[in-house]
Formats: C-alpha cells, sequence, structure tokens
C-alpha cells in the first residue's frame, strides 16, 4: 500500500462506519452523512492508499482483500482514540444520561440507583424516559434502556430483562367474583388495553382461542404502570410482566391469578453506540446493570 503523509482522517470514520455496516446508505445514516459524501470519502481514502478497499456490486458493497486487512486496525484505532478523549473528560463531576423506558425506569432503576451511585459516587446520573429508539447522534445520551429484539444497528446491546407476560389484577377484585378460577374467570371482569397483543396470545397458550376481546374498550395506556396502576386501584385486568411489580406483589396489592406467563421474542436491553463500548462511565454502569439483573435473564 503507497500512504501518503496527510491522512484524511475523516475519511477513516466513514471507512469504519461503511465496512461495519457494508452499505454507504447506512453509513451515512449512522454519520448524518449523504451517500454521495460517504462515496467521496472513501474514494479519497482509496487514492491515499493506493488501491480499492471496496467492490461495487448493483445492490450491495464488498470489502476487498486490502479493506477486509485495514477495517479492524481502523476500527480499534478509532476505539482508542475514543477512549483516550473519554479518559481526559473524565473527572470527578462526569455525568451520566440514561434515557429509558418509562416503565422500567419507574419499577426497578428509580428503586436500585442508589447502590450504582454507592458504588460510584463520582458519577452523576441523569434518567429521561421515552416511548422511542433514540438516536444517539442527535442526543445527549450515554446509554438506553429498551424494549425489543436487541438487532439495532451500529448499537451495542445486552439483554437485560425478559419481558414476560400475564393476567394480574387486585385480590379484592378477584373475591368480587368468587375468585379466579379458571382462564375463562377473567372475562367475567373489566380487561384494562384489551387490544394489546399480549392478551391474545395469552388466552390462545391457555388454550381459549376466541376469548371475545373486542367487547371491551381498546385503550392504550402507554406504559405498564398505568396498566397496573388501574389493576391496584381494582379497575380491571392488566397483562403485564410481574417482575415490573414485586413489591406490589409481595404487599397482595397484585394478584397473579395462573403460573401461565408468555413471551413475544421482545425483552429489555440495555443499548449505546458500538464505538463508546469501553468509555469508562458508560462501562461501569454497564457491568453493575448486568450484574445487578442476572436473575432477571431467564
Amino acid at each position: 500500500m503507497k500512504m501518503s503523509r496527510q491522512m484524511p482522517l475523516n475519511a477513516l470514520r466513514v471507512f469504519e462506519a461503511a465496512a461495519r455496516l457494508l452499505s454507504f446508505t447506512k453509513a451515512g445514516d449512522e454519520l448524518g452523512m449523504t451517500q454521495t459524501a460517504v462515496s467521496y470519502q472513501i474514494k479519497l481514502l482509496e487514492d491515499h492508499v493506493g488501491e480499492p478497499l471496496f467492490l461495487r456490486r448493483t445492490r450491495h458493497i464488498a470489502l476487498t482483500d486490502a479493506g477486509e486487512r485495514l477495517a479492524p486496525k481502523i476500527a480499534q484505532g478509532l476505539s482508542v482514540f475514543e477512549e483516550a478523549l473519554a479518559a481526559l473528560r473524565s473527572d470527578a463531576g462526569q455525568l451520566l444520561h440514561i434515557d429509558s423506558t418509562a416503565t422500567f425506569a419507574q419499577q426497578w432503576l428509580t428503586r436500585t440507583l442508589g447502590r450504582f451511585q454507592l458504588k460510584h459516587p463520582n458519577i452523576a446520573v441523569r434518567l429521561t424516559t421515552s416511548p422511542v429508539i433514540i438516536d444517539f447522534a442527535s442526543t445527549r445520551a450515554d446509554v438506553a434502556v429498551r424494549w425489543g429484539k436487541g438487532d439495532w444497528p451500529g448499537l451495542k446491546a445486552h439483554r437485560i430483562m425478559r419481558m414476560d407476560f400475564t393476567p394480574m389484577l387486585s385480590p379484592t377484585l378477584a373475591a368480587s367474583i368468587g375468585g379466579i378460577h379458571n382462564p375463562t374467570d377473567l372475562l367475567k371482569l373489566p380487561i384494562i388495553s384489551a387490544a394489546d397483543e399480549w392478551w391474545k396470545q395469552w388466552f390462545t397458550e391457555a388454550g381459549i382461542d376466541d376469548p371475545g376481546l373486542g367487547r371491551f374498550p381498546a385503550n392504550e395506556l402507554g406504559t405498564q404502570s398505568f396498566d397496573a396502576g388501574m389493576a391496584i386501584a381494582g379497575q380491571g385486568v392488566a397483562i403485564v410482566n410481574p417482575k415490573h411489580f414485586p413489591d406490589e406483589i409481595e404487599s397482595g396489592r397484585l394478584y397473579q391469578p395462573f403460573s401461565l406467563t408468555c413471551n413475544d421474542g421482545r425483552d429489555y436491553w440495555l443499548v449505546y453506540p458500538e464505538g463508546r463500548r469501553n468509555i469508562p462511565k458508560i462501562r461501569d454502569f454497564r457491568n453493575w446493570l448486568l450484574e445487578e439483573l442476572a436473575p432477571f435473564y431467564e
């Protein structure tokens, strides 16, 4: 390879993204650039290297032998730069910005963050909630807790909690109809968020193919916390993740009438940009969270 002394550093960043995603379009989306700009940076780097780094095909790209050799070295080098800059920014007042789903934040994270800060008193925490996958390129969030399958491009994902679900209600409401003895008894009571696909899946696995959920209001409350709150108040039966409500179950405010729990393939994940995995505050939070939530994996 023929290397120039004036290496285009921005082109290296573009090359790393394109090599990892095997797409100029996806690399542009991740970096906030047009496909044309990505192609220009790649061509600039190829001119400096002296040979092609990608094979351009009709519908996709592939790395050449030279690209295959260069890609891991560039990724490693950029990671070292990121770690060095993070170390310079790190001080006693460093801030970790966590963006989370509302239910996970309310039912688990806010109840345990004190343990994290006892272990890492130099890290201040900012917690925000949102129902969508945030764009790390346009937000200051360092990490996010999300619900899904863990297949978000460009993000490192760690599964932290199974999202199982089952019907739950207040013991008082159950007693009002003489108790819940079989799944059909639930249909004698108001069903909260009856349009939620979880209900259909749970009743199917319970042996009831047509529970007639259409006769109940198709409410959408937005979070499990709200559904559970209605159930605790005796206003109906909610379908929620029992792992979110251990205190409410132990205190007798929520009652799980059946051991059957279901899962639709989506769980809770801790996510952050792949290139930020070695930043100390992210590493510390990740390691703490994985240790705390180890019992919730299965």
